[in-house]
């Protein structure tokens, strides 16, 4: 009888021991502590656990699971890097860096296949491939001879792996300036009708002259009737406040889905030409409204972040204007004094922790010592909100190589990449900055890992966002 019970029990255990090696174990799991359990694990690993079963698959894909997952602080930073090209074509890949693990990963993404020179932005979960060209006559090349300019949207979620497409924008851009901006779910966008007398245009005192007409996205045409002004005849000319903000209280409102705006400004239009026309899209009623243009003599914007609720946005010319996102106008800023700069690098604006800085390039003096050479190198800046003042915080540890490198900004960290050919050979460096009251501390991330087998007209197409997943 022992014997029988003996072997009754070990074939229980055994059989125990069997469905646990086939990776059973969650049926034994309550569905609340296997969630907790999957709510630890790192992006990459979460991903090939959705393949063991559909109930851990079922678990990761709700909104509810992610939600859990962000508010328990489980994510970490990746950067996610665009427009890379091989053997003169336009990749499909899309290089992704896991910061808290130091490793590259590529995702193959064929819908990005022959478009080049787009923005993104990266909001909440989510990546947003806006405006960008493609080549008419050979598709898939970098090729400007023969392009067509879009207008579209594109949305790339890396959690579920899959592309949609959002409301398209009113006027086609490449590289046009981004800025991403929060607001409540029960905030309404009301559009205002015209109004007359809000603002003065004069006209030439040259007879029989018609006004001439002035196409809104173009730089170029622009008149200054300054030396031939007659302050007897003044026109007023109805100017649109695009929208106001409205908060009310709906029924069908959803607490848990986040709402934001996607600011796109500048960049270029169909014939190449620079643009001052701004849209804005409401995630909401997934539509694009105009804003009013860039101020008069601005020049062409080449940078812009939101800080604070206002989106800054910097010009070629080194001139900063502030877009109201709540009030709906422009606000010319005066600061003092401009960094000296080298133009042939663009500055880039960085909003971190609430402070607004500037990534530039300038030369640096040879510090007195004759017969040395100046050099030059990256300083990042920042700008006191309150004096309206520039203070250099911290110099870029890297020779500045590549005049299109990318920055962006996480948390009390900023994230850089920088791309360039030398020798044949294309290299890359990602740094990282540490933003602190005491100062900034800069260190190597990644060195030469990624775009040994990229063109040289990935310095130029490039563009990153970064997500928390």
């Amino acid at each position: 009888m022992r014997e029988k019970f003996w072997r009754r029990t070990n074939r229980k255990s055994l059989e125990l021991e069997a469905a646990l090696e086939n990776k059973s174990m969650n049926l034994f799991l309550p569905d609340d502590i296997l969630e907790m359990c999957l709510l630890r694990v790192p992006f990459v690993s979460l991903v090939n656990a959705r393949m063991v079963c559909k109930k851990w698959r079922n678990l990761t894909m709700t909104p509810r699971f992610w939600r859990m997952r962000q508010e328990g602080s489980f994510q970490s930073p990746w950067l996610f890097l665009f427009g890379v090209v091989k053997d003169g074509c336009c990749s499909a890949e899309i290089h992704a860096f896991d910061v808290s693990f130091n490793q590259w990963h590529k995702m193959n993404s064929e819908v990005l296949k022959g478009r080049f020179l787009f923005s993104v932005a990266g909001i909440h979960d989510d990546v947003y491939v806006v405006g960008g060209c493609s080549s008419l006559a050979n598709f898939g090349k970098v090729d400007k001879s023969s392009f067509k300019t879009h207008k579209s949207v594109l949305v790339f979620s890396p959690l579920m792996r899959t592309w949609r497409k959002a409301a398209p924008m009113k006027h086609a851009r490449s590289s046009p300036i981004l800025g991403t901006y929060e607001i409540s779910s029960d905030c309404l966008i009301i559009r205002n009708q015209q109004t007359r007398g809000d603002r003065r245009f004069y006209r030439p005192r040259v007879g029989g002259v018609s006004d001439v007409y002035e196409d809104p996205h173009r730089l170029s045409v622009r008149r200054q009737f300054r030396h031939s002004l007659d302050e007897n005849e003044v026109t007023f000319l109805p100017t649109m406040k695009p929208y106001k903000f409205v908060k009310q209280k709906s029924e069908h409102s959803n607490k848990d889905q986040r709402r934001f705006l996607l600011i796109a400004v500048g960049g270029l239009g169909c014939w190449d030409e620079p643009l001052d026309s701004g849209e804005i899209y409401d995630s909401m009623s997934n539509k694009w409204t105009e804003i009013q243009r860039l101020p008069v003599d601005f020049g062409i914007a080449c940078s812009g972040v939101v800080c604070n609720g206002l989106f800054y946005v910097y010009s070629e010319t080194d001139k900063l204007a502030a877009y109201d996102v709540e009030k709906g106008y422009w606000v010319r800023i005066q600061t003092s004094p401009f960094p000296t700069r080298v133009h042939e690098y663009h500055p880039k604006l960085i909003c971190c922790n609430s402070r607004l800085f500037m990534l530039s390039v300038s030369w640096c003096e040879g510090e007195g010592q004759i017969g040395r050479r100046n050099k030059a190198v990256r300083k990042l800046w920042e700008l006191d909100l309150m004096s309206l003042t520039w203070r250099e915080v911290s110099i870029h540890p890297d020779a500045p190589m590549d005049w299109n490198a990318a920055f962006i900004a996480d948390k009390n960290s900023i994230f850089g990449v920088e791309m360039f050919k030398i020798f044949g050979q294309v290299l890359d460096f990602l740094t990282v900055g540490d933003v602190s009251d005491t100062g900034i501390n800069w260190s190597h991330i990644s060195r030469n890992r990624l775009a040994q087998e990229l063109d040289a007209a990935s310095c130029l197409t490039k563009s990153m966002a970064v997500l928390h997943l």
